[in-house]
Formats: structure tokens, sequence, C-alpha cells
């Protein structure tokens, strides 16, 4: 009978450990040669974790071998599970007690999402036009900058910006407030405008090049499914669109584990007109990006000037709402 390993027949997940393994290089994983490593960084595949979190068919369409491809995936994720793919619910309960978080700079949306945005994983913001979707981002960008100890990762942040919507002048208000250096927070914000979905997924593949160089611990996309809304129209289309979007959620979501980084995405949303009762306003991308999102947060207007944030869906918080405000200074408490 098979039973799961004990933590003395297995190698624990220390930190130095950890550091064994961001020093392994493609060609160090058995059966990799130059030639396979150099067509895989061309192909976005930078490290064992980008390897390890790869599907058989991607990394089989890369190297013509779809056979070799299970066999490469395999040897990387033996290495990064150390030869261990199993761990009991206590273990895996002291890696999530590591999980580092990122202060929104609001203390009622902190306590909303039990101490901010959370890294390894995707958080949607959603909402109408004008709601605050991107003056959070925007709030989030300078609030990555600050150390631990006042709510930030002491990180960089990467903006992929699909509609226009970002601005430097707001990011400087924001620093202003805080009593920051606006100059330095700017420099730690790396921009790129994005003119189509095939471009959107394409910087996502060229920021995994700069996420650990740069020491960037965010990652913003303003707004996920735009381009992917308008190069896909029609319900003949629908099926090629979902498609896509699916493997763009699944980039990022692979981005956020592999590299250790939050990554924020924001969505318009939609009238169902054959809706009757209720709310008849509905998040943009279907099943698609409700499966592939880890935390949803709704944000709409209220009266008086006042923003509602509630939680939609969540692997763990509970289904509640708060409200906050938007003033120059930035995402504040009422």
């Amino acid at each position: 009978m098979n039973t799961l390993p004990t933590k003395s027949s297995s190698v624990p997940l220390e930190e130095d450990a950890i550091e064994d393994i961001e020093s392994i290089e493609l060609e160090d994983i058995e059966g990799l040669g130059r030639v396979t490593a150099e067509k895989l960084r061309n192909a976005g595949i930078y490290s064992i974790k980008d390897l390890a979190t790869s599907s058989v068919m991607e990394i089989g369409n890369i190297i013509g071998s779809e056979h070799r491809a299970k066999m490469l995936i395999l040897n990387a994720q033996k290495l990064l599970s150390r030869g261990r793919f199993f761990i009991t619910a206590k273990e895996y309960y002291e890696e999530r007690q590591k999980i580092n978080q990122i202060s929104t700079g609001c203390k009622s949306l902190d306590e909303l999402l039990e101490g901010g945005i959370e890294t390894k994983a995707i958080t949607e913001l959603i909402g109408e036009f004008g709601a605050g979707k991107t003056q959070l981002c925007h709030q989030l960008c300078v609030m990555v900058q600050l150390p631990p100890e006042e709510g930030g990762l002491s990180g960089k942040a990467i903006y992929i910006d699909t509609e226009g919507t970002f601005r430097p002048e707001r990011i400087i208000q924001i620093a202003e407030y805080r009593g920051l250096d606006p100059e330095k927070i700017l420099n730690n914000i790396v921009y790129a405008r994005a003119y189509n979905s095939d471009h959107q997924m394409l910087l996502v593949k060229e920021a995994k090049k700069i996420i650990e160089p740069e020491e960037v611990k965010l990652l913003i996309v303003d707004s996920l499914v735009t381009y992917f809304r308008s190069e896909y129209p029609g319900r003949e289309n629908l099926a090629a669109r979902q498609q896509k979007l699916n493997l763009h959620i699944s980039q990022l979501l692979k981005v956020a584990t592999a590299y250790d980084i939050a990554v924020v995405v924001t969505n318009q949303v939609v009238s169902s007109p054959d809706f009757i009762f209720g709310n008849p306003l509905k998040p943009v991308g279907g099943n698609i990006v409700a499966h592939g999102c880890t935390y949803r947060i709704w944000i709409k207007k209220a009266k008086e000037g006042k923003r509602i944030a509630k939680i939609i869906d969540s692997p763990k918080h509970a289904e509640r709402e708060v409200a906050f405000r938007i003033s120059e200074e930035g995402v504040v408490d009422l």
C-alpha cells in the first residue's frame, strides 16, 4: 500500500534549497542540451520553473517532439520538487504562510483582502468605467515599492496598458501624498502599451526576462479582455476568443507562481439583455476568466462619491464588501 512520504524521508523545502533551484540553468536539466535550451529561451522559456509549469504540447511545438518534451518537463519537475511530488496539508499551510502581500494603501480594502494583494495569484478588479480599477492599479504600483514593514515588497512594477489609461501624473500625486520621491517611484515602474491581443501576450512573455533582474514584484494588465473582445466579435468567433484568452490567463498564472509575484488584472462589465431580476451587469470573459483568476473583486460607484468593493469569488475569503473613496491622494478610507 502506498503511503504519503514522511518529512524525514524527503528533502525539506528550505530557503537554501530554493536558492539552489534559482541557480540551475536549463542546460543543467537531464537530457537538455545547449541547442534545445536556446530554442526554449527564444520561445520564452527561461528557467526551470518556466519549463516545469509548461504543457507537453507547448514544449513539443518548440522542440519538435512531444515525447521528448514530456521527459524534459518531468525532469524539471523532479528538480523543482526535489523528487517529492506530494506534501501534507500542514506543510502546504506552512508554505502558504510565506506568501507575500502588497498593501492597497487603504485599510478597508486590506481588511477585505485579509492583508492585501497576494503574490503567486491573479487578482481581478471588475467594474464599470470610472469605478476606480485603474486608480487602484496606480496606487499598487507605488505601494509595492515600499519596504515590507510599510506594506510593500521593496520591488518594482510592470504595467501593461491596453486602453491608454496609465497616467504618470497620477503616480506623482499618490507618491507625494505618501512622502515619497516621485522620480524614484516612476523609475521603478516599467511601462508598456499593448496594441493588440498578440502584442499583449508577447509583452507578458518578454516581461519574464526582466522580472528577476529588475526585482519586479507586481505585474498589472489594465485591462485584460479589451483586445480579445474587439478582435473576436460575434458568436462565430467566441470559441477562438475564449481559447486564446484561456491561454493568456494561463500564461499570467504561470508567471505569478513561477516568479512569486502578484498579478493584477482589470476587467470590464457588460449588460445581459435577457436578465430579468437582480444585477444585469456581468464581467466580460465568461467562465474562462472566472475560473482563471484566483480572487475576483467587484468595484462599483455609490452615493456621495463612495466606492464599494465586494469579493465575489475567492478560495479563502468570505463574500463581503467594504466602502472607500478616491481622492487626489489616491485610494483612501472614508
